[in-house]
């Protein structure tokens, strides 16, 4: 559960059945169900809300499953291509081709974004470049029909703002996140001092980078609506997590989150001071962010390549595609089925989740 510095979180109430950049209705011979406009915006907060009559809604009636995703194409010179048509695109389920209902380009949905900063002692020298850049990027990315929030990570996960379209807020959790100079890893003290919560058994935490991944995607975005993106500021180093990468990856992917992972890294830290680590954090991300159809940007500890990183990404984030489809296989038996996107074009590449689970009504 997130640890909120201001107030106690309360626990979320998920929504069964909810998917976002990849939807799953189940079927049935007449069913009706109350879905959110395209065009609606992301819920307040995690609470459930009383309903909203000025909220745009449809009716849609349904007898197949919808799997519906989101993915950006890239031109052999890495420019991004927004002009490209159904008929330039096509989808294969676990090697299966399947039929394309609905293509559009889609550069204005509404976004529900996650910052998640790491504010362990590796961090130290690089945390008020994150932070001035976070700002900049909340600035000119969040619009009023988006949402955000943001969340710390060290010994412990720990929500600084929760979800607002309000960019004033938004900038003042940036600023306010600190390092944790109480965990292990490298920072100094005992556990617990900081922001995290004293480990109640085993060695001392030091960053749970994989349980901030797993808490986020499960507890604050997965009953969310539209598109979703997180934003990891990191070194990509985890120590302390009780999840394993692989539950990262599949608690984002569940949660049909698009993982953005920005490698920012003071390397000095783990080549001197006595603290005798060696850097180690680039794969996992990768699989991270690539699995979940994002990508891993490394700038160092360099804070130009930092603003750029983060243009890029509002770049991407505005310049996407969605695409729907029935799937061939209609059995909702949570099993993993991968996918392949791929368009006609002279080395055209697309950056698109690898596969999804076929979860139905829970």
């Amino acid at each position: 559960m997130l640890n909120s510095r201001r107030s106690l979180l309360l626990a979320l109430a998920l929504l069964p059945g909810v998917a976002a950049g990849l939807v799953l209705v189940p079927s049935s011979a007449a069913f009706a169900q109350t879905t959110p406009s395209a065009d609606a915006p992301p819920a307040d907060s995690n609470f459930p809300d009383q309903p909203d009559e000025n909220k745009p809604e449809t009716t849609l009636k349904v007898n197949v499953n919808l799997v519906s995703l989101y993915f950006t194409v890239r031109d052999k010179h890495n420019g991004l291509i927004p002009t490209l048509a159904k008929s330039d695109c096509t989808v294969f389920e676990d090697k299966q081709p399947q039929n394309i209902k609905n293509f559009a380009a889609e550069t204005d949905l509404p976004l529900t974004l996650g910052l998640l900063i790491d504010t362990s002692g590796s961090q130290q020298r690089v945390l008020p470049l994150e932070q001035q850049s976070a700002d900049s990027f909340i600035k000119d990315v969040i619009r009023k029909k988006d949402e955000a929030f943001v969340v710390s990570f060290d010994v412990g996960v720990n929500l600084e703002q929760d979800f607002t379209s309000n960019t004033s807020q938004l900038e003042r959790a940036i600023d306010h996140t600190e390092i944790n100079t109480a965990a292990g890893g490298g920072s100094m003290g005992v556990p617990g001092i900081g922001q995290g919560p004293v480990p109640t058994h085993g060695a001392p935490k030091g960053t749970v980078l994989y349980d901030a991944v797993a808490q986020v995607s499960n507890d604050k975005i997965r009953s969310e609506t539209g598109r979703k993106a997180l934003i990891l500021l990191t070194d990509g180093e985890d120590e302390g997590s009780v999840t394993k990468p692989n539950e990262a990856v599949e608690a984002a992917q569940k949660a049909n989150a698009i993982i953005y992972v920005i490698m920012i890294a003071d390397r000095p830290f783990y080549a001197g001071g006595g603290f005798g680590l060696g850097y180690t954090g680039d794969s996992q991300m990768q699989k991270l962010a690539s699995e979940t159809g994002g990508r891993v940007i490394n700038v160092g500890n360099n804070g130009k390549k930092l603003e750029d990183a983060f243009a890029q990404i509002e770049e991407e984030l505005r310049t996407q595609y969605l695409l729907s489809y029935t799937p061939t296989n209609l059995k909702l038996d949570g099993s993993y089925r991968k996918l392949d996107i791929s368009c006609k074009g002279d080395g055209l590449k697309v950056q698109a989740r690898k596969g999804y689970y076929a979860l139905g009504a829970e």
